[in-house]
């Protein structure tokens, strides 16, 4: 993965006690230009609000796009799309939003301006190196010594792990529900938690800390992740821009070398 330089990621403060996935940190971005781009153009400040299996994908291209408009300093605010949803209706600023699902783009009403789709994922299992609980299929999940983590329902990894259950006919009991699912793998990463369930994408930006295991049920649950311009954004050009950036040969080659399947 090409080395990140001057991406700047910088959080929102939490409007609800609920989340965990935030991350956040101030930058600026690289000198240059590109696509018409001015670097006399007035000094924006775009924000960001990201779904938390985004982080690695979007933190690349908003570096990708900073390189090409100079004027523009992108802020990324990564969480659960069901907590990022919640920022933005309580007031937060934000320019663009893009979520792991589109029910949880839809929530946002009309403040969603125009969604379209870039991306896809489904989910996978992860357990320790070596899979020492010797985990199969989504079944072996629900086995009394089997210490399994998911996200919340509310979220769409959740969800999505709620439909897989009913389609494989198993009821899991997890040890904890996540906000993010970038909760699952770190639960899981840290040894407190056999197994999860976790996006593709996930799984491969684990690399080593993790083994994966496949269901065929997993086919069918696919989760598509739209991206908005926000209602009340004032920088709707650069929002226009960022979003083509995210659907452009560019983008799309990003998120496809970290497991995103094809919008």
């Amino acid at each position: 993965m090409a080395a990140l330089a001057g991406v700047a990621i910088a959080g929102v403060a939490l409007t609800t006690g609920c989340s965990s996935g935030s991350d956040s940190a101030d930058g600026t971005g690289a000198s240059g230009s590109a696509g018409g781009a001015s670097s006399a153009a007035s000094p924006t400040t775009l924000s960001v609000f990201a779904a938390a299996s985004l982080k690695k994908g979007f933190t690349e291209i908003a570096d990708d796009y900073m390189k090409a408009h100079p004027e523009v300093t992108v802020k990324l605010n990564f969480d659960g799309s069901s907590t990022l949803v919640t920022q933005i209706k309580q007031g937060a600023t934000a320019d663009v939003i893009a979520t792991a699902d589109q029910k949880t783009m839809t929530s946002l009403g009309d403040q969603a301006v125009d969604p379209q789709i870039f991306a896809r994922n489904v989910l996978t299992i992860i357990t320790a190196p070596g899979n020492p609980k010797k985990i199969s299929s989504v079944a072996d999940l629900a086995k009394p010594g089997v210490t399994t983590v998911l996200c919340a329902v509310a979220v769409p990894c959740g969800n999505a792990a709620a439909q897989v259950e009913r389609n494989a006919g198993v009821d899991i009991t997890p040890a904890s529900e996540e906000t993010a699912v970038t909760g699952v793998v770190s639960k899981v990463t840290s040894g407190q938690a056999d197994a999860g369930l976790v996006y593709t994408s996930d799984a491969r930006a684990a690399g080593s800390k993790v083994a994966t295991v496949n269901d065929p049920a997993f086919a069918s649950v696919v989760n598509s992740y739209p991206i908005a311009t926000v209602k009340d954004s004032t920088n709707a050009g650069a929002a226009a821009t960022f979003i083509q950036e995210v659907l452009g040969t560019t983008g799309t080659g990003v998120l496809r070398e970290l497991g995103f399947g094809a919008k």
